[in-house]
This record gives C-alpha cells, sequence and structure tokens, in this order.
C-alpha cells in the first residue's frame, strides 16, 4: 500500500508545480494565488488515499483528476466568496478583495475550465465515468449553494432542509473525492460506492465542524473571521437546533436577523448568538453530531474487506479532518 507520507509528498509536488498561462495577468493570477495560498487539500488527498486502498504504487493517471478536485473547490470558494463578502480566506484577502468581484467572477470562471482540464489527464478509458461522476457533482454543490442562499430569507428550515443542503454543498465534493479514487483503482462497484458513503458522512461531518468552528473557532487557526455565519444570518447547524429549541422563536428570529454594521454591532450580535447557544447546549450536541456522521463513515466502509490497516488509514484521514471540533 502507498504511504500517507508519500501521499502528502505528491500532493505538495503537485500543486507546487501547477502553472496557470500569464496573461492577461488579471485573469490567471487569480487562479496562482488561489492555489499558492494552500488549505489542507482535503479532497485530492482523499482521492489518492481512496486509490491507495487498491493500488501499491501512484500512478500519473490519477494526479490529475486529484488536482482537478481541488481546483473545482477553488473555484466554488472564490465565488462564494463573493456571496458571503467574506474578506478573507485561508487567513488572505479573497480574491474579490484583493482584486475585484469582477475579477473574481471571471477568473472563478476559468478555474472551473481548468478543472475539466485536469480531469481529462486521468485513465482514458474511465474518462466517461469520471467525467460523469465529476459534472454531476459539480451541478450538485451548485445546486446546494443556491438552497444555503435561499435559506438566508427564510425565517426557518427543518434540520432535513438542511442537511440536504449541506449535503449537496459539501458532502458529494468529498464523496466524489473518494470514488474518485477508487473508480481509478479499479475497484468494483460495489466498493466504490462503499468508499462514496464513506466520503459523503465524512463531509456531512466536517461541515458541521465547520459550522461549529465558525462560532466557536480560533480565527488564526480556522483561518476566516469567527462569527461569519452569524453576521451573514446563514442557518448553519448551530441556528437551526437553536430555532428547534427555542422557546420564543420570534426573539431569536429578530436577534439573529439584528443589523450589524459597526464593529461593535457585529460584537454584540455575536456574543449574543453565541451566548444562546451555550445556553441551549448546542456545543456539547455538535461535538456529538460531529462524532456521529465520522462513525457512520467508517461504518460504510466496514464490510469490504478492506483490513486492519487500510481500514485505519481511513480512520486517521476522518480523525484528522474533524479534530478542531472535538
Amino acid at each position: 500500500m502507498i504511504s500517507e507520507a508519500s501521499i502528502d509528498r505528491t500532493i505538495a509536488e503537485l500543486f507546487s508545480d501547477i502553472r496557470f498561462p500569464s496573461e492577461p495577468k488579471g485573469l490567471y493570477e487569480p487562479l496562482s494565488y488561489m492555489i499558492s495560498i494552500g488549505g489542507k487539500r482535503i479532497r485530492p488527498k482523499l482521492c489518492l488515499i481512496a486509490y491507495s486502498l487498491f493500488k501499491d504504487i501512484l500512478g500519473e493517471e490519477i494526479l490529475g483528476p486529484a488536482a482537478a478536485l481541488e481546483i473545482f473547490h477553488s473555484f466554488t470558494l472564490i465565488h462564494d466568496d463573493i456571496m458571503d463578502e467574506s474578506p478573507l480566506r485561508r487567513g488572505k484577502p479573497t480574491v474579490w478583495k484583493k482584486w475585484s468581484a469582477n475579477t473574481a467572477i471571471l477568473s472563478g470562471d476559468v478555474m472551473l475550465i481548468e478543472s475539466y482540464k485536469w480531469l481529462g489527464k486521468g485513465p482514458s478509458h474511465l474518462q466517461d465515468k469520471l467525467t460523469e461522476l465529476f459534472s454531476d457533482t459539480a451541478a450538485q454543490v451548485c445546486e446546494g449553494q443556491q438552497m444555503d442562499m435561499d435559506f438566508e430569507d427564510e425565517k426557518e428550515i427543518s434540520p432535513a432542509d438542511y442537511e440536504r443542503m449541506i449535503g449537496l454543498k459539501t458532502a458529494v465534493l468529498i464523496a466524489c473525492a473518494a470514488k474518485m479514487g477508487a473508480l481509478a483503482g479499479e475497484a468494483d462497484a460495489r466498493t466504490c460506492e462503499a468508499v462514496y458513503n464513506y466520503g459523503y458522512n465524512l463531509g456531512m461531518a466536517f461541515q458541521i465542524a465547520d459550522d461549529y468552528l465558525d462560532a466557536f473557532g480560533d480565527e488564526k487557526v480556522f483561518g476566516k473571521p469567527i462569527g461569519g455565519d452569524i453576521l451573514n444570518n446563514k442557518k448553519s447547524w448551530l441556528t437551526v437546533q437553536a430555532m428547534l429549541k427555542a422557546s420564543d422563536k420570534q426573539a431569536l428570529q429578530d436577534l439573529m436577523g439584528r443589523p450589524a454594521e459597526s464593529a461593535e454591532e457585529k460584537e454584540n450580535k455575536i456574543s449574543s448568538v453565541k451566548r444562546l447557544y451555550c445556553e441551549s447546549g448546542l456545543e456539547d450536541l455538535a461535538r456529538s453530531e460531529v462524532r456521529r456522521y465520522s462513525e457512520k463513515a467508517m461504518e460504510a466502509v466496514g464490510d469490504i474487506g478492506l483490513g486492519t490497516v487500510r481500514a485505519e488509514v481511513l480512520h486517521r484521514f476522518a480523525e484528522s479532518l474533524v479534530e478542531r471540533a472535538r
């Protein structure tokens, strides 16, 4: 089996070697910027890990699809940051903030195109399957983002609607990464589906952990300002659960919908909502939900004959993804 250290080295080399055209500078410089500021690279890493479950050598044919996943993810972040008016991404100015919203829109568009170029470097005999999986997933991510924006204008949403939204916006791309690696590794259909379900449940855990950290994380570790979801009146896991537990829903809605323009107003709104979360016991409940989905991820691959060593690799990856919310 391919070692995790080898996978980490391969990913570091892969993204340090990625180059985009130099002209027009205003179009392509933001692409290089997004790749350079890094991130956890969880999607390409999971793709290579899934591939390594079935192959003993990292072939060139898997590197293109792995890169495509991260480039596509970066495209979604560029556009999401415009819609959320986020000033920071991974501790750095967002593309729209550093350049302009118009530049970010166009650069995001070309980054999406670039992701398909890299996907085309995958195994030729699997191109139809890889492209179908990738394209279906890309459309689902956009559907999830639209649902997320729609929820901002709704007073209350159900936990089921919230879970469907994050399943589309976040979990399907992580699931796609896992299945893409298994497909390229020539795993059978049942195994590919099990690995997909592992990735999906892990993606659910990851998003709930992200919602938790947006309120209770450390800005230096989280990479963006704490309380962004609260200020944008986004329906996170925390707000959905808070609404379920509220004795006075109108008062809670008024609090969450309160405008916050000045620094003092923003600080007061964030602290007031966080206090409500704490009083409702949502810190512990969120961490419990993260654990539940992480366990479901491992259960999904529990009966496909991976063996102890390979199963432990998936377990370590799952733990690393949500450890900040433990």
